[in-house]
Protein backbone atom coordinates (compact mmCIF):
# COMPACT_ATOMS: atom_id res chain seq x y z
CA UNK A 1 0.00 0.00 0.00
CA UNK A 2 1.40 3.37 -0.96
CA UNK A 3 1.39 6.07 1.71
CA UNK A 4 -0.42 4.19 4.48
CA UNK A 5 -1.47 7.37 6.27
CA UNK A 6 -3.31 8.76 3.23
CA UNK A 7 -4.95 5.42 2.54
CA UNK A 8 -5.95 5.16 6.21
CA UNK A 9 -7.46 8.65 6.11
CA UNK A 10 -9.38 7.71 2.97
CA UNK A 11 -10.68 4.60 4.75
CA UNK A 12 -11.87 6.72 7.67
CA UNK A 13 -13.57 9.05 5.19
CA UNK A 14 -15.40 6.10 3.59
CA UNK A 15 -16.41 4.90 7.05
CA UNK A 16 -17.68 8.36 8.07
CA UNK A 17 -19.66 8.66 4.83
CA UNK A 18 -21.14 5.21 5.42
CA UNK A 19 -22.20 6.21 8.92
CA UNK A 20 -23.71 9.52 7.77
CA UNK A 21 -25.57 7.70 4.99
CA UNK A 22 -27.07 5.41 7.62
CA UNK A 23 -28.35 8.18 9.86
CA UNK A 24 -25.40 8.71 12.21
CA UNK A 25 -24.01 12.12 13.14
CA UNK A 26 -20.24 12.36 13.41
CA UNK A 27 -19.36 13.82 16.81
CA UNK A 28 -15.54 13.54 16.73
CA UNK A 29 -12.86 12.19 14.41
CA UNK A 30 -9.47 10.94 15.60
CA UNK A 31 -10.11 11.60 19.29
CA UNK A 32 -6.74 11.21 21.02
CA UNK A 33 -5.84 10.81 24.63
CA UNK A 34 -2.21 10.02 25.37
CA UNK A 35 -1.14 7.32 22.86
CA UNK A 36 -4.71 6.06 22.34
CA UNK A 37 -7.03 7.09 19.54
CA UNK A 38 -10.64 6.52 18.60
CA UNK A 39 -11.11 6.81 14.83
CA UNK A 40 -14.72 8.01 14.83
CA UNK A 41 -17.22 8.87 17.53
CA UNK A 42 -20.74 8.99 16.17
CA UNK A 43 -24.27 9.38 17.49
CA UNK A 44 -27.48 7.76 16.38
CA UNK A 45 -30.63 8.15 18.44
CA UNK A 46 -29.62 7.67 22.08
CA UNK A 47 -26.44 5.73 21.17
CA UNK A 48 -22.92 7.09 21.34
CA UNK A 49 -20.86 4.85 19.10
CA UNK A 50 -17.07 4.49 19.26
CA UNK A 51 -15.98 3.27 15.83
CA UNK A 52 -12.71 1.55 14.99
CA UNK A 53 -11.85 1.53 11.28
CA UNK A 54 -9.60 -1.20 9.89
CA UNK A 55 -8.46 -1.30 6.29
CA UNK A 56 -6.52 -3.86 4.28
CA UNK A 57 -5.48 -3.83 0.67
CA UNK A 58 -6.74 -7.39 0.17
CA UNK A 59 -7.56 -10.50 2.18
CA UNK A 60 -4.35 -12.37 1.34
CA UNK A 61 -3.11 -12.03 4.94
CA UNK A 62 -6.46 -12.04 6.73
CA UNK A 63 -9.54 -9.92 7.07
CA UNK A 64 -9.34 -6.33 8.34
CA UNK A 65 -11.49 -7.14 11.37
CA UNK A 66 -8.90 -9.69 12.51
CA UNK A 67 -6.51 -6.80 13.22
CA UNK A 68 -8.49 -5.76 16.32
CA UNK A 69 -6.76 -7.71 19.06
CA UNK A 70 -7.07 -7.68 22.86
CA UNK A 71 -4.56 -4.83 23.24
CA UNK A 72 -6.37 -2.64 20.69
CA UNK A 73 -9.70 -3.32 22.41
CA UNK A 74 -8.18 -2.36 25.77
CA UNK A 75 -6.87 0.92 24.35
CA UNK A 76 -10.28 1.67 22.84
CA UNK A 77 -12.01 1.00 26.14
CA UNK A 78 -9.58 3.27 28.03
CA UNK A 79 -9.89 6.04 25.45
CA UNK A 80 -13.68 5.77 25.54
CA UNK A 81 -13.61 5.96 29.33
CA UNK A 82 -11.54 9.16 29.12
CA UNK A 83 -13.96 10.56 26.56
CA UNK A 84 -16.99 9.78 28.70
CA UNK A 85 -15.32 11.39 31.72
CA UNK A 86 -14.66 14.51 29.65
CA UNK A 87 -18.08 14.73 27.96
CA UNK A 88 -21.28 13.94 29.77
CA UNK A 89 -23.31 11.40 27.79
CA UNK A 90 -26.69 10.32 29.21
CA UNK A 91 -27.47 7.65 26.61
CA UNK A 92 -26.22 4.21 25.69
CA UNK A 93 -22.71 3.40 24.44
CA UNK A 94 -21.36 0.75 22.09
CA UNK A 95 -18.26 -0.12 20.09
CA UNK A 96 -18.57 -0.71 16.34
CA UNK A 97 -16.02 -1.83 13.79
CA UNK A 98 -15.91 -0.87 10.15
CA UNK A 99 -13.74 -3.23 8.12
CA UNK A 100 -12.67 -2.15 4.64
CA UNK A 101 -10.97 -4.24 1.98
CA UNK A 102 -9.69 -2.44 -1.11
CA UNK A 103 -9.31 -5.33 -3.59
CA UNK A 104 -12.11 -6.09 -4.16
CA UNK A 105 -13.67 -3.11 -2.42
CA UNK A 106 -15.85 -4.11 0.51
CA UNK A 107 -17.02 -2.16 3.55
CA UNK A 108 -18.58 -4.13 6.40
CA UNK A 109 -20.08 -2.42 9.44
CA UNK A 110 -20.09 -4.59 12.57
CA UNK A 111 -22.45 -3.05 15.12
CA UNK A 112 -21.72 -3.78 18.78
CA UNK A 113 -18.54 -5.52 17.68
CA UNK A 114 -16.95 -5.93 21.12
CA UNK A 115 -17.35 -5.27 24.85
Amino acid sequence: MKNKRKVGQKGEEWAANHLIGNGYAIVHRNFQISHMEIDIIAQKDDWLVFVEVKLREDNAHGLPEEKVNFTKKSFLLKAADHYLNQYDWPGRVRFDLIAITLKPFELVHFEDAFY
